[in-house]
């Protein structure tokens, strides 16, 4: 019987591993995809814009 509490940890984290990859692939894409592309772009324009705008001197 201690091999069935030994097996139980390794396999139920197993699942939810198995159950995270899936989910991951099935929210690629989809109709959310040019949602989250607008965003991720949206993010960029303004990291560059902060890092291209010149500094006054006092």
């Amino acid at each position: 019987m201690d091999y069935v509490s030994a097996l139980v940890p390794p396999v139920v984290m197993a699942a939810f591993f198995i159950g995270l990859v899936v989910t991951i692939v099935k929210s690629q894409g989809g109709p959310n995809k040019a949602k989250e592309d607008a965003a991720v772009d949206a993010a960029l324009a303004r990291a560059e814009s902060v890092q291209q705008t010149p500094k006054v001197a006092d």
